[in-house]
């Protein structure tokens, strides 16, 4: 798939080929062993690539390659995020305000130690006179 954009764009065979190797991580090295050339070979048809293709590095080769390796349809992708969020909302709108005190968890209001007395706006709490 993502080779016959690559020749559609305007790439060889094998530099259409080089181009998915390394979009799927593979350095020079692993390319050139994969294909049985040089490294110098490599960079040659990287260079080549990088031209045709108007990009200016690996990393935008490979950002550019992504959508066309067919690791998930788009289709799937947008069904799977809907689900996600969906997923979420009822998450969130069911979720109870908690808060964990130990092996126990705490629901509601809770009570500060010295039976949470209140002084105008002040409490005894942290004063040592509790």
């Amino acid at each position: 798939m993502l080779r016959d954009v690559l020749i559609q764009k305007g790439l060889s065979n094998r530099e259409a080929e080089v181009a998915e190797l390394v979009s799927k991580g593979l350095s020079n090295k692993e390319v050139a062993n994969q294909l049985f050339v040089t490294e110098k070979t490599v960079k040659f048809h990287l260079t080549n690539i990088y031209k045709k293709m108007n990009v200016k590095s690996r990393a935008q080769l490979i950002v550019w390659c992504l959508p066309h390796l067919g690791f998930v349809e788009s289709e799937i992708r947008a069904e799977n995020n809907n689900q996600s969020a969906a997923a979420t909302t009822a998450f969130n709108n069911n979720a109870t305000q908690t808060i964990p005190a130990g092996s126990a968890t705490v629901a509601g209001q809770t009570t500060l130690p010295g039976g949470g007395m209140n002084r105008n706006g002040n409490s005894d709490i942290g004063m040592g006179g509790i």
